[in-house]
Formats: C-alpha cells, structure tokens, sequence
C-alpha cells in the first residue's frame, strides 16, 4: 500500500513538473512563464522529499522557488514587459528537430528503464546511506568542505559590500544631481523675477506721464 502510494505521489508531481515546464515554454506573458517555473521548482522538491532528502527540499524550495524567483517577478514587473509578440518562425527546420530529440529522449528512456528491469544484480544492499539529511550536510561542510564553504563566505561578503557601495555612490550622485537641478531652477527663478520686477518699474512712470 505505501509503494502504491509512493508510485502515485511519483506520477502526480512528475506530471506537474512536465505540465509547467510545458507552461514556461508555451506562455506568452513572461510572468505567467515565471509563476509557472516556481511550480515546477515545487515538483522537485516534492521528488526530492520522496527521495529522503528534506535538506535539499527545503533549499530548492527557499533559494529558487523563493528568492530567485522571487526576484524574476519582481524584475519582470519593473521593467514592465509586456506580451511577445506573435512572430512566424522563420527556420522551418525548428519542429522536425525537436520531434526528432524527442523521439531519442524518449527511447533512451525507454531502454534504460528496461535494462533496469532486466538487471542481474537485484540482491544488492537498498540501503542508502545518509546523504540528504541535514546533519551529515552539517559535518561535510564544517569538516570536509571546510575551506570552500568559507571561501563562498568571503565572496558572498564581497558581493554585499559591492552592491552596497554602487548604491551608495549612485544615490549621493543622484542627490548632487538634483541639489544642482534646484539651485540651476531657483537662480532661474530669481532672474525671470527680478526682470519682470523692473520691466514694471520700466512701465510704472511712462502710464502716470499718459495720465498727467
């Protein structure tokens, strides 16, 4: 019963993954193609849950369907990009090709899942050992992948001291932009003021002449 109910879960996500990478493709408004790239980043990580690997899971569904599309959407939005437009294809040789790939996928699909069923070596030790889990990515990272881990540190660092330095320069050059902007206004101002107050000096005696 609880294969069963593994082999179902296993066709219900693989069906969601291909129906929203088939939905990526097809869409035309790009935000439509990204809402359904998240949908599939959550396929994965519901196969990657069946796979006994939470670890991973948890940072398929925090780090792409999270923050990187998170930030897709929110790029795709401010730049306000609009539907593709409707274009003939001109390399007529596109489909044929891509039936073609498919056919190959297919078939090498086919014959690996049969060479697997007709495997001699089916006595073998199931048990996997512990690679997804949390605590053995823990002790790789601070024991074996020490000094990596530590580099990516560094550069991550290095990334955020960058951005927040280039956004710092270019805000104080927007703000002297827009001080010399006001002051430019404000002399410009003061001239168009000052030349209308004595052009009505100017007018002032010559209409109390016409009066006298």
């Amino acid at each position: 019963m609880e294969t069963l109910l593994l082999y179902a879960l296993f066709g219900l996500f693989a069906a969601l993954a291909i129906g929203c990478a088939i939905a990526v493709v097809v869409q035309r408004n790009p935000l439509y193609s990204a809402i359904s790239l998240i949908g599939v980043f959550i396929a994965l990580a519901a196969h990657y849950i069946m796979l006994a690997a939470p670890f991973i899971a948890a940072v398929q569904i925090i780090v792409y369907a999270g923050a990187i599309m998170v930030l897709v959407v929110f790029v795709i939005m401010l730049l306000n990009v609009e539907e593709a437009e409707h274009r003939p294809a001109r390399l007529r040789f596109l489909v044929p090709t891509a039936i073609l790939l498919a056919a190959v996928l297919f078939a090498e699909a086919a014959f690996v899942i049969y060479s697997v069923g007709d495997s001699p070596y089916s006595s073998l030790d199931t048990s996997a050992p512990p690679v997804g889990l949390t605590s053995s990515i823990g002790i790789s990272l601070f024991t074996e992948y020490l000094l990596p881990f530590e580099i990516t540190s560094i550069l991550l660092l290095m990334a955020i001291v960058g951005a927040i330095t280039l956004a710092r320069q270019a805000s104080i050059s927007e703000l002297r932009r827009a001080a010399a902007v006001t002051i430019t206004g404000d002399n410009a101002e003061a001239e168009t003021s000052g030349f209308q107050s004595a052009k009505s000096n100017e007018i002032t005696p010559v209409r109390t002449g016409a009066i006298n």
